[in-house]
C-alpha cells in the first residue's frame, strides 16, 4: 500500500483550495479534490497530476451522494489522513440584511457551509480514525464578529465553528480544527464586494503555510487564525 498521505480538499478548483492542493501535492500528498465546476476542476486535476496522484470528483458538497463518492475515492486510495472542508457559498450578492434575506437562499448557504462539512466527517470518520487524521474546516471572522450584511454567511460559519469544536471534544483521537484564513484575493471575496477593488488583499498562497501546519502538524484541536499561525512560523 502506498504510504504517501491522502488529503481530501473540497472547493479545490480555485482560490485557497487550489493553492493548498498545489502545496500539498508538492509535499507528496495524494489528493481527492472536488468543485461544482467540472471544467475548472479538470484544469486543476491536470495541473496537480504532474506532481502527484489526484482524483477529481465534480459535484456539490450539499449532496450526500456526492459526499459518499468523495469518501469512496479516498477508500480506493487506501487511506484518508486529512479532510479539508474548504468549499463555501456566499449567498446573494449584493449581500442583503437578515430581514430581507430569502430563507431558501439562507438554507442553501447553511447546507453548503455547515451541514456538508459535518456530513463529510460523518462519512469519512472510520478512515480518519484509522489514520489518526485531521479535519480542517475553513471558517471566517464573520462567524465570530457581527458585520452588517453578513448575517447569512456569518451565521453559517458560526454554526460551523460550533460544530467543529464539539467534534473536537467528542473525538480526542483526531485533530479537529476550524481555521480563519482572513481576507484574501479570491473570486468569492470579490463577489462579496461587487465593483470594489480588492487587489490589496493577500493572495491565497500567502495563507497556505498556515493550513499546511494544521494538516501536517501536531497543534491542539480548536479554532485557529492563519495570521497567528503564520506569526509563529509557517512551513517553507
Amino acid at each position: 500500500m502506498d504510504d504517501h498521505p491522502v488529503t481530501l480538499i473540497t472547493g479545490a478548483s480555485r482560490g485557497l483550495g487550489l493553492a493548498l492542493a498545489r502545496a500539498l501535492a508538492a509535499r507528496g500528498h495524494r489528493l481527492v479534490i472536488d468543485a461544482r465546476g467540472a471544467v475548472a476542476l479538470e484544469r486543476a486535476r491536470a495541473e496537480l497530476a504532474e506532481l502527484t496522484e489526484v482524483v477529481a470528483v465534480p459535484g456539490d458538497v450539499a449532496s450526500d451522494a456526492h459526499r459518499r463518492t468523495l469518501v469512496v475515492a479516498a477508500e480506493r486510495l487506501g487511506r484518508l489522513d486529512a479532510l479539508v472542508n474548504n468549499a463555501s457559498l456566499l449567498g446573494p450578492s449584493p449581500r442583503p440584511g437578515l430581514v430581507d434575506h430569502p430563507l431558501d437562499d439562507l438554507e442553501r448557504v447553511y447546507r453548503v457551509n455547515a451541514l456538508a462539512p459535518l456530513g463529510l466527517v460523518q462519512r469519512a470518520l472510520p478512515l480518519l480514525v484509522a489514520s489518526h487524521g485531521r479535519v480542517v474546516n475553513v471558517t471566517s471572522d464573520a462567524g465570530s464578529e457581527a458585520y452588517a450584511g453578513w448575517g447569512g454567511y456569518g451565521s453559517s460559519k458560526a454554526a460551523l465553528d460550533a460544530l467543529t469544536l464539539v467534534l473536537a471534544a467528542e473525538h480526542p483521537e483526531l485533530r479537529v480544527y476550524v481555521v480563519d484564513p482572513g481576507d484574501m484575493r479570491t473570486q468569492m471575496h470579490q463577489e462579496a464586494f461587487p465593483g470594489e477593488d480588492i487587489s490589496d488583499r493577500p493572495d491565497p498562497q500567502q495563507v497556505v503555510p498556515a493550513l499546511v501546519r494544521l494538516v501536517e502538524g501536531e497543534l491542539p484541536s480548536g479554532r485557529h487564525r492563519a495570521e497567528d499561525l503564520l506569526a509563529v512560523g509557517g512551513v517553507r
